[in-house]
């Protein structure tokens, strides 16, 4: 039994050496979309390929300056649009790219808070006439659900009654994290950005007349370093296995 041990354990250190030595360091730049569901799974995949990386995150509007600044890159993660717009560009390695999920947008309240009606757009606009404060991503940082938002308030024709008691978040997590704090009433931003948040509870999705579904997509950009790990990395996060995480995260499958 004892040469069995010995044996299963330099077999073990034979595969760790082997995984160091192949090691990489992916460089991410990626949507805060999809931060709580891709920083769980570079843990996970780390752990198990011995690669590090370097996790970018920020707002579309954020992520389409880095981007435009020729910030080195092993692989985007950004809105659908967005990553169109790189595509014509012709930066990205041609067939790379790869739909992540979609996510909606949705309405977050304080645990313990009685949650509103907002089923339908007359109730969701008097939800946002009645909330003593309103949180969403500060307007300069373009981030999508901000910019829906602002759009969907001037067709409702209250966006200056809305803009005197808007609380500004840096980002979809901040704007839950107000809410959940207590700085703000209510909150709307991206599903996948209230779910992760502690203290904050998703009230629901906006009326269907309202919502905007975003697809998340990654690709890989022509002047990868690595673009061999950071495929494998793709392949990870569209694992069959791994599909229950990106839907706890509040993220439904790409149409």
């Amino acid at each position: 039994m004892k040469s069995v041990i010995v044996a299963i354990s330099a077999a073990g250190s034979i595969l760790f050496s082997t995984a160091v030595a192949t090691a990489a360091e992916i460089k991410v730049i990626s949507a805060g979309a999809v931060r709580s569901v891709v920083a769980s799974m570079i843990e996970d995949h780390g752990k198990r390929s011995g690669d590090t990386f370097d996790f970018i995150v920020g707002t579309t509007g954020e992520l389409r300056d880095i981007i435009a600044s020729g910030k080195p890159a092993d692989l985007l993660i950004t809105s659908g649009p967005l990553m169109t717009e790189i595509e014509k560009t012709g930066k990205l390695t041609a067939g790379s790219r790869v739909d992540l999920g979609r996510v909606g947008i949705g309405v977050v309240i304080r645990d313990g808070a009685t949650a509103p009606d907002f089923a339908t757009p007359e109730s969701f606009r008097k939800m946002l006439l009645d909330a003593r404060s309103v949180a969403h991503t500060a307007p300069e940082l373009g981030g999508t659900s901000s910019v829906h938002l602002l759009a969907l308030l001037k067709t409702m024709g209250i966006a200056d009654v809305i803009a005197k008691k808007a609380i500004h978040g840096k980002g979809g997590i901040d704007v839950s994290r107000k809410v959940a704090s207590g700085e703000a009433e209510i909150g709307i931003t991206l599903i996948s950005e209230i779910v992760p948040v502690k203290g904050a509870i998703f009230a629901g999705p906006l009326p269907e007349a309202y919502q905007l579904w975003t697809v998340y997509t990654s690709a890989i950009p022509a002047n990868s370093k690595e673009p061999k790990a950071a495929r494998a990395f793709v392949d990870a996060l569209t694992s069959p296995v791994l599909s229950e995480r990106w839907r706890a995260g509040g993220f439904d499958p790409p149409k």
